[in-house]
């Protein structure tokens, strides 16, 4: 089993920011893609970014570009999702995936991405 483990969410006002983390439940991510989703109630999963093995971010959706980074240490083995000026519409389930090839992550489609795990949730307040 490869599945990926999400934490760091929390309550939030408008304006602050958080930290989540993604990492695997057993194994080494180093040699994956791994990018980052949310899912809002009532929406699809939305693709937020996608961070290759390297740590380059190949992906940043146009929504959070500004706000929101990635930062990837193979050493800790965690892929972190940095969430600045949080607004009420960024509240929702986050999720880490991974991916097998740059082409699927830089389209940010999740029907591409596997091993979810059961996601962190954000809650930001107005």
């Amino acid at each position: 089993q490869t599945r990926l483990v999400e934490s760091g969410g929390g309550l939030v006002q408008a304006g602050g920011s958080l930290r989540l983390s993604c990492t695997p439940a057993g194994w080494e991510l180093e040699y994956y893609i791994i990018g980052w989703f949310r899912q809002a109630p009532g929406k699809e999963r939305e693709g937020l970014s996608c961070t290759t093995t390297r740590g380059e971010i190949s992906a940043i959706a146009d929504s959070v570009k500004g706000r929101f980074t990635s930062d990837r240490s193979n050493a800790k083995n965690t892929v972190d999702l940095v969430l600045h000026n949080l607004l009420p519409e960024d509240t929702g389930i986050y999720y880490c995936g991974k991916v097998s090839s740059r082409r699927a992550c830089e389209g940010l489609d999740a029907a591409e991405y596997s091993d979810w795990g059961q996601g962190t949730q954000v809650t930001v307040s107005s």
